[in-house]
């Protein structure tokens, strides 16, 4: 792809790092102030102090991008506001058009959202990590996203895998949404609690499916890392809730963790701090893995440094890497500023998403004229099975909507938001 204009300096940093040591090992990456060059002999990307050390020695700094939206399905990205948790979105579309062309549109939603061609546009911005946010239903027999058993998310996960390792990039594999809910808010696909922490079966459940993940990519070395759980236990819990929840974050990292190493000796885990990844005061052990980093997240306020400066004081603190996994829904110059201060300090990046309707992300997607009916819909009274009735839109109308937006999302009708792109320290390629 053609590089369209930008500043001369970032193009060159970002292409110092371009380069492979193996066909399978992808090494682009920008380079940061003080590169470092470290003996890694593992073939897997490595913890050495506050920094990532790639397999052939030379240091990474993350920078790239999330698939947000593609298998944990927000109702922002949809137009939606009341109608904002994965099941929620399934049950207003069963609603609109019933069980079995709702299940139909989330088979081609898959098919359609992140293809082969997404990630090699990523690619071809810079960009050197995938962030991959997930549904623990993908590895379950439970209802989602248009299959009742036999669910497809390793067929998922191996794609974006291939696809990446095709084009240098780096996989963080995130389960966004743990059995029962580990935030208690529509991010985890919860009822308003984090019930992962008051459930021995829903605890047995993520350390299963984490156990089969490390067991299928131990031998992969796209992928970077496995981020255990999403933002943990949000913010909306009184005083008494909240430290008790805190103090069960640790323990179960901890037993997570030991499940993978059964299996996976090398790949990095990543664990992010309880109240949207931004209380590390709570981690009292922060040595109980060699390749252990943590993830924070910012959204909003000043972009200062001080900000940040608490994220700083425990990398510093605990000389573990720091991982800003989500960032961004602001204005392109807060957004530049807070790019320029995560690479003065050594903070590497993911932001926050990489497709949605409009904009406020890498690539932009235009909404059908009929989806409007759909979102008043989703706005309007519908709780009772009169209402229903009464405020339904027509089926007709509501399936060329979801027959349009399946083609509408399709990389090649999307378009890319290049400020967006150019704020994010990226450079923007022609399609």
């Amino acid at each position: 792809m053609k590089l369209k204009s930008l500043a001369l300096p970032l193009i060159v940093a970002a292409l110092i790092g371009a380069g492979m040591t193996s066909a399978k090992t992808p090494t682009r990456g920008r380079m940061i102030k003080r590169p470092l060059h470290i003996e890694n002999k593992t073939g897997f990307v490595q913890v050495h102090g506050p920094n990532l050390i790639k397999p052939d020695g030379s240091q990474l700094f993350i920078i790239g991008t999330n698939l947000g939206n593609w298998l944990n399905p927000e109702g922002y990205m949809f137009g939606f506001g009341r109608t904002n948790a994965p099941r929620q979105i399934n049950d207003l579309f069963c609603e609109l058009v019933g069980p079995e062309f709702t299940a139909d549109f989330w088979k081609q939603y898959k098919d359609n959202y992140i293809t082969r061609k997404d990630i090699e546009y990523i690619a071809s911005t810079g960009a050197n990590t995938i962030r991959l946010p997930f549904h623990y239903k993908l590895f379950t027999g439970e209802d989602y996203m248009g299959l009742t058993k036999d669910q497809d998310g390793f067929a998922r996960m191996d794609s974006v895998i291939k696809w990446s390792r095709d084009n240098n990039l780096f996989v963080i594999l995130d389960m966004h949404d743990a059995p029962a809910g580990q935030t208690g808010d529509n991010i985890d696909d919860s009822y308003g609690y984090p019930w992962l922490f008051e459930s021995p079966k829903a605890q047995a459940q993520i350390i299963d499916i984490w156990h089969r993940i490390a067991d299928r990519y131990k031998d992969e070395p796209v992928i970077l890392g496995y981020e255990l759980m999403n933002e943990p236990i949000a913010t909306h819990f009184d005083k008494e809730t909240t430290a008790r929840l805190n103090a069960e974050l640790e323990p179960l990292y901890k037993r997570i963790t030991k499940a993978i190493r059964e299996v996976d000796p090398n790949h990095i885990i990543l664990a992010g701090a309880p109240q949207w990844n931004t209380n590390f005061s709570v981690f009292q052990d922060t040595d109980f893995d060699p390749q252990l980093m943590y993830t924070c997240h910012r959204y909003g306020g000043d972009p200062t440094p001080e900000s940040l400066q608490h994220y700083i004081d425990f990398r510093n603190k605990t000389n573990r890497p720091m991982y800003m996994g989500e960032i961004g829904h602001n204005s392109d110059e807060w957004q530049s500023t807070m790019v320029q201060i995560m690479q003065d300090n050594n903070i590497g990046y993911t932001f926050w998403p990489y497709k949605k309707r409009d904009n406020s992300c890498m690539m932009g997607v235009s909404m059908p004229a009929e989806w409007d009916s759909i979102v008043k819909f989703s706005e309007g009274p519908h709780a009772t099975f009169a209402e229903i009735r009464e405020h339904r839109p027509d089926q007709a109308l509501v399936r060329k909507a979801m027959t349009q937006y399946l083609d509408n999302i399709r990389f090649e009708n999307c378009k890319p938001q290049v400020n967006y792109i150019k704020s994010m320290g990226l450079y923007v390629p022609e399609k």
